[in-house]
Order: C-alpha cells, then structure tokens, then sequence
C-alpha cells in the first residue's frame, strides 16, 4: 500500500531546504551529509529520505525553488514607464535576496554536485530571469546593440547579487537604498548618483 502524504509534508519540505542550504553554505555540499542534515532539522536519516532521494535532488530542490522564487518576483511587478518597472525589479530582486545569502553561495558553488539533466533545468530557469531582465533593460535602452544586451544585463545582476557579501545585516530600508543607487549607477552612470 502507498504511503500517504502528512498534511504537512510541503512544510517539511520548505524546512529540510532552509536548514540544507544552511549547511551547504557552511560546510560545502560535497562534505555536508544528509545525516547532519536530518539531525538538524529534528527528523531521522529515514525520514529525510523520504522526502529527498540524496544530496543532489535536495539541493535541486533548493535552488529550482529560489530561481523560480525570483521569476515569480520579477513577473510581479507591475507594468509602468519602462525606468519605473527597471527600478522597480531591482528593488524587488534586491528585497527578494534578504536571507538568501546561502542560496548565493551554493548556486555559485555548488552546481557541479548536480546531474547534468538538473544542471539544464537550472540553467534554464536563470535563463529566463535573465531574459525578463534583458528585456526590461531593452525597453530603457533601445538603442544597445543586440551584442552588449546580455553583458549589460549580467553587469546588473552583478552589482545586486553580490550585496550580501558587504552588507549582511542590512535593513529593508538599506536594501531600498541601495536598490535606488544601483538604478541610478546603471541608467545614468556615476556622474547621475
């Protein structure tokens, strides 16, 4: 007979992913264990088991729910005047990256533990972040060449994703701060800040 699903199976799950992450960041994912893993969440080896087949399809897991995480952020802000919508996904992806600073380190560190299907899917996920991310900055910017797009696109990610690293314990209102100069560095250069 099947066993059934507990009424807070997606619950569990949410957990096992933050505590994993947690780990992953801390100890790299290749030395953490689903044993540790399992001990910190308060459950048995079995049990995380039943929810994950092993260390890859957990950080998986982790990492699809974070991209798919942010596209749902970017799909969220509302249309307006294309400067308005850009400052606005920064803002959102800037708010949406507050506790996330493990999710950072494994995607940048972690994704050759991945199989190659699940390395695809990742990709494809940032793929299509990106690509919302382009078009916004196309909208602002009509005039770049096709050419530089994608390493305009990456100069901007660059300069959100890696906020965590000098200002771990910002508040929103630095985050909001920051989303402000990062937008106002991007579209209007150093002198506009």
């Amino acid at each position: 007979m099947a066993r059934t699903i507990a009424k807070d199976h997606d619950e569990k799950r949410v957990a096992i992913r933050m505590e994993a992450a947690r780990i992953f960041a801390a100890q790299g994912v290749d030395r953490a264990s689903m044993s540790a893993i399992a001990k910190a969440c308060g459950i048995s080896k079995a049990l995380i088991y039943h929810y994950y087949a092993g260390k890859a399809e957990l950080l998986f897991d982790i990492l699809e729910c974070h991209l798919e995480g942010l596209n749902t952020v970017v799909d969220g802000v509302k249309p307006q005047a294309p400067e308005a919508y850009l400052r606005a996904v920064v803002l959102e992806i800037l708010l949406a990256y507050e506790g996330a600073d493990d999710l950072h380190r494994i995607l940048i560190n972690s994704r050759d533990v991945l199989t190659k299907a699940q390395q695809a899917g990742i990709n494809d996920i940032q793929r299509r972040l990106i690509k919302k991310v382009s078009a916004a900055i196309r909208e602002v910017a009509p005039e770049l060449p096709e050419a530089r797009l994608h390493g305009v696109t990456m100069s901007l990610f660059g300069m959100t994703n890696w906020y965590f690293m000098w200002n771990r314990n910002g508040s929103e209102g630095d985050r909001r701060q920051y989303a402000e100069m990062v937008a106002d560095l991007f579209l209007r250069g150093v002198s506009g800040v």
